[in-house]
């Protein structure tokens, strides 16, 4: 018998990614984020998933606020989510995302984007 990948969070994740396909099989492409952002809140709430939108998280060393970060969603308490709107994956992007997942302690972020072929999704793992 093969191995399996045992995938962090896979039932929430699937969850999340169908509901970013429900937004944009109504929506389409060529919204701005914020209204894509919005769908998916609206749904979240329709399915009585849990959710922070616009979460805010200090930076900190040695007890001293270096700024604040501030990402698109924490879902389940324990996903952030970060939507974006084109065609491709940055590794600027990428970093975001994983500066974020290191500043709140959590194991996995989706970088969601709405793309002119539908939606793509990457799952950024915090290893640390």
């Amino acid at each position: 018998m093969k191995n399996k990948i045992q995938l962090i969070y896979a039932a929430e994740c699937y969850q999340i990614i169908g509901v970013c396909f429900e937004v944009y099989n109504k929506l389409g492409y060529g919204h701005k984020e914020k209204f894509y952002q919005e769908a998916i809140a609206e749904i979240l709430r329709k399915k009585k998933i849990e959710f922070k939108r616009e979460l805010r998280v200090k930076v900190k060393f040695k007890e001293k606020d270096l700024g604040l970060y501030c990402f698109d969603f924490l879902i389940f308490n324990k996903i952030v989510v970060e939507i974006k709107k084109r065609n491709y994956f940055s590794v600027k992007d990428i970093n975001q995302l994983y500066a974020y997942l290191k500043a709140t302690g959590l194991k996995l972020g989706l970088l969601i984007h709405f793309t002119n072929t539908g939606v793509k999704y990457r799952r950024i793992v915090n290893l640390n």
